[in-house]
């Protein structure tokens, strides 16, 4: 039996080396969005005493965890990872029940998590300051890197193992104190995460967990003075509300919405551009911030694009994830499947709806939130599901006269996230990437997806526009710079 369970399945916090349960008692219930009927696990219903136990471990702890040599700081990252890969087939198995993705998905993601922590067991060896000529024979000068101190990550549901692995990683290895608390609609694969570190020997108080609300423990983790930067992933608005939280000497790195588009020009693929508009929008069942949700398509391929798409789509299967072969599962929660259900309803006000717009509520999905996989066209950009993130299996077709009109509209949004292209044409593909307003930029492959070793971060709303995640950059946001000038 794992370290955190009880015979019941019932998880606890993990506050100054130990497992523990929260201060008030109290308990939430974790549940299958496939089968709603199943509890999957219960978890610490944690309030603002705990976040208060949880920084101030992370405080206490600092000091003799940044003078640990990088060497065994870099060990527990490793053998975390080999707890990762050891138990994958039984994660997977819990992240597929608590958030409904596809099982090979869910390995997948623990897998690629387990892959970022040894990442980052190397790369933080190698992350060193620069020494700078001068005029002077006796002096040297340099900089030298050095860790913040208590750092929050608060994580979302869509990816609740490789999105906090990403960001715990590089804190720890830079030398910071972390506070975890994962989404609580998918908690106990932010735990596994967690007991892969207390596995691996981490020391008191250097990595704390907590679950609960955000409005129970939210102000605690983010604005308490000893917490010196958050790292968040979710929607724009959350982010803006911690950003007016934090005092001025915490740093933010934010992921945040997108409303990514897809341009098929006229001399496309048209069946890569379809599985670049299927895998880029609907294998997650909408559910990423990099997900496509706008396909510019050029007036010449329009119509032979929109019936090779409807076509897929119609095709596709939908189920449990935990069965093979199905293409989508059901939405995370039931408050997602309400707002995409809603937004549907603005699109069949607003445009035409060629596929799907329904929820799924017979036979084996009367119990789960699942929702036909929905394709609405002669979609433009005033409209508001053109506009707003629906985070849902819902892709909106809109015409473009050009390339020029095709850039005009894909930026045509207060979101910066992720952009991708369809062309063969080498000129096309290399001023998309110079004219599109977007963090990340794809040609010829899915708006989804980030390397290990690459930068990530959106522009414009969808990020504070302060810190990239991921890579080596992702190690700068941990750190800060001290310039030394040594003389004999």
């Amino acid at each position: 039996m794992h370290g955190a369970t009880t015979m019941t399945d019932t998880y606890r916090n993990y506050i100054d080396g130990e497992w523990c349960d929260s201060v008030s008692g109290r308990l939430f219930d974790n549940i299958n969005p496939a089968d709603t009927r199943e509890t999957v696990s219960r978890h610490a219903a944690s309030d603002a005493r705990d976040a208060a136990a949880a920084v101030a471990a992370a405080a206490a702890a600092f000091p003799a965890w940044r003078k640990t040599p990088i060497g065994k700081r870099a060990k527990i990252l490793n053998d975390a990872a080999t707890y990762l890969e050891a138990n994958a087939d039984a994660f997977a198995a819990e992240l597929t029940r608590e958030e409904g993705k596809a099982l090979n998905l869910a390995r997948d993601e623990i897998v690629r998590s387990a892959q970022t922590l040894r990442f980052y067991a190397v790369e933080g060896q190698t992350y060193t300051g620069e020494t700078f000529p001068n005029d002077d024979p006796d002096m040297v000068v340099y900089t030298q890197r050095e860790p913040l101190g208590v750092v929050t990550v608060i994580s979302p549901w869509n990816f609740p193992v490789s999105i906090p692995a990403r960001k715990i990683a590089p804190a720890l290895i830079a030398g910071n104190t972390v506070v975890f608390k994962p989404s609580s609609d998918a908690p106990l694969s932010g735990l596994r995460l967690a007991e892969a570190f207390v596995k691996a020997g981490i020391p008191r108080g250097v990595l704390n967990f907590l679950t609960g609300s955000a409005g129970e423990v939210g102000e605690t983790i983010v604005a308490s003075p000893a917490v010196r930067a958050v790292s968040f992933t979710g929607s724009t608005s959350a982010g803006e509300q911690i950003h007016r939280a934090v005092s001025m000497t915490t740093r933010t790195q934010m992921e945040l919405g997108g409303k990514n588009p897809l341009i098929v020009m006229e001399d496309a693929d048209l069946d890569q551009a379809v599985d670049l508009a299927v895998k880029g929008g609907l294998s997650l069942s909408g559910q990423a911030c990099t997900g496509t949700s706008r396909i510019i398509v050029m007036a010449a391929v329009k119509q032979a694009f929109t019936e090779k798409l409807v076509a897929r789509v119609k095709a596709l299967k939908i189920g449990s994830g935990l069965q093979t072969g199905m293409d989508l599962g059901p939405l995370a929660t039931r408050k997602q499947r309400e707002t995409v259900l809603g937004y549907i309803e603005i699109g069949k006000q607003e445009a035409t709806l060629l596929q799907g717009g329904t929820a799924l509520t017979e036979g084996d999905f009367a119990h789960g939130f699942y929702v036909a996989p929905t394709i609405f066209t002669d979609v433009t950009m005033s409209m508001r599901i053109a506009r707003e993130e629906i985070f849902g299996p819902v892709l909106a077709i809109i015409e473009a006269s050009s390339y020029a009109d095709a850039m005009a509209k894909a930026n045509d949004t207060e979101y910066g996230l992720s952009a991708a292209i369809a062309t063969r044409n080498a000129r096309y593909a290399h001023d998309f990437a110079n004219d599109i307003e977007s963090g990340t930029v794809k040609i010829n492959r899915t708006t989804t997806g980030n390397l290990v070793n690459a930068p990530f971060g959106g522009l414009k709303r969808s990020s504070t526009a302060t810190f990239r995640e991921s890579g080596r950059a992702g190690l700068e946001f941990y750190t800060q710079v001290k310039t030394v000038y040594r003389g004999c």
